[in-house]
């Protein structure tokens, strides 16, 4: 079933269907990221788009080039980035456009990290949990740190929850140095 949005911008009546709204929002989520990422891993690349020494002019057609099959929209926002001499911002926005996605779509960033790899369904079990308990969908990461020596370290959104004996054994360090 597909369900029609109509409301007014600028006193014009706009209407669009929901499912191709939700998409849209999707491909240009994906698109930042893209974009993003490829400017955070290539240094030459972020020069060129952050230095004031390469005209508007320049950065348009390198964008033009680079992005040929990006869509319009994410096209003409990177074009007023540059026009505007603001495109160092892009990875502020990105953070910004990725927390409001997890918002909207109730999602929850959850990290696991563990000394050895953790079997698919121990880390899919605790997924469930604490999305159960949450009320939200968790988007699942998995890491191994042998650093940690033992034990767990759970990362959901802001909080961290350390078991590991890394942590442990830094307490009864801090608790023994504090009684000497």
């Amino acid at each position: 079933m597909q369900k029609t949005v109509s409301l007014t911008v600028n006193g014009k009546p706009v209407s669009a269907t929901v499912e191709g709204r939700t998409l849209l929002v999707q491909l240009l989520r994906e698109q930042l990221g893209q974009f993003a990422d490829a400017l955070n891993q290539n240094r030459e690349l972020a020069v060129f788009f952050f230095s004031p020494y390469f005209s508007t002019t320049e950065k348009r057609e390198a964008l033009d080039t680079l992005l040929d099959a990006a869509d319009e929209l994410f096209l003409n926002f990177l074009a007023l980035l540059i026009e505007n001499h603001r495109m160092p911002v892009i990875f502020r926005i990105r953070h910004e456009y990725e927390r409001l996605w997890e918002e909207e779509n109730r999602t929850l960033p959850v990290e696991i990290t563990s000394a050895i790899a953790l079997d698919e369904a121990t880390t899919e079990s605790l997924g469930r949990t604490i999305g159960e308990r949450a009320g939200r969908k968790v988007t699942l990461a998995a890491r191994v740190d042998p650093d940690i020596l033992g034990g767990i370290i759970i990362r959901v959104g802001n909080s961290i929850l350390d078991a590991s004996i890394r942590n442990r054994l830094e307490q009864l360090r801090r608790h023994v140095a504090q009684g000497a």
